[in-house]
């Protein structure tokens, strides 16, 4: 489904080349759980950006469906992500002076697909607990609410793939739990997800997992399958 290809990505900070990505191959088939972990600075989230369409890799290619996403316009590669790509990034993005409904309605809009929206709107936050909550804005809910808001705006349009950098960070048990429980759930439903995190119990919930080292893959390929 997505693949990159001898994938590199180099940095150039003060007048120094960092390379936070070297020559790493990875295939995420459809339906795959996918967990990206390593030590701070491997290049995790590097990689999630690039397979995402919004980081140009220095060098190799990245494809979806067999197309390099790299070669379409800025305009097709935005389109590419709005059709088939849900993110939730490590700082929430909410639009502070929009209520969590209208934050989660957002991605339908910019799909132009407001007939419904209301509708799965309501259905994605009460799986998410955060249904008597939508009126509030941003600074009215709680960290663990914003974070919910966040994952329910990187689904509600119904991607094909689920890019998550770090969605539990920084949340109490029981939040850490309903987000968890969540992927799990749509990945059941269907959706490919792909998860940067040192949650544990997150690690586990994967069916692939793969370690980044000094932007590296450690151990085997992204094609391979564990045992």
């Amino acid at each position: 489904m997505i693949q990159a290809q001898r994938v590199s990505k180099i940095y150039t900070r003060s007048g120094a080349r960092v390379r936070a990505l070297a020559d790493v191959d990875l295939t995420v088939e459809r339906g795959d759980f996918l967990i990206i972990h390593g030590s701070s600075g491997s290049g995790k989230t590097t990689l999630l950006l690039t397979l995402g369409g919004m980081l140009r890799p220095t060098s190799g290619a990245v494809l979806f469906q067999g197309t390099d996403i790299y070669s379409l316009t800025t305009g097709k590669r935005a389109e590419y992500r709005r059709r088939h790509l849900g993110f939730m990034f490590q700082k929430f993005f909410l639009v502070p002076y929009l209520t969590a409904s209208d934050n989660i309605r957002f991605p339908l809009v910019l799909r132009g697909t407001p007939a419904g929206s209301q509708e799965r709107v309501r259905e994605v936050a009460e799986r998410l607990r955060i249904d008597q909550r939508l009126n509030h804005l941003p600074a009215q809910l709680s960290v663990g609410e914003q974070q919910r808001v966040a994952m329910a705006r990187a689904i509600v349009a119904g991607p094909d793939v689920i890019l998550a950098d770090e969605p539990t960070g920084n949340l109490d048990r029981e939040n850490r739990g309903i987000l968890a429980q969540f992927l799990r759930d749509e990945n059941r439903r269907g959706r490919t997800v792909v998860v940067v995190t040192h949650d544990d119990d997150l690690i586990r919930l994967g069916n692939r997992n793969i370690q980044l080292v000094a932007g590296r893959l450690d151990g085997p390929r992204g094609d391979d399958r564990e045992s």
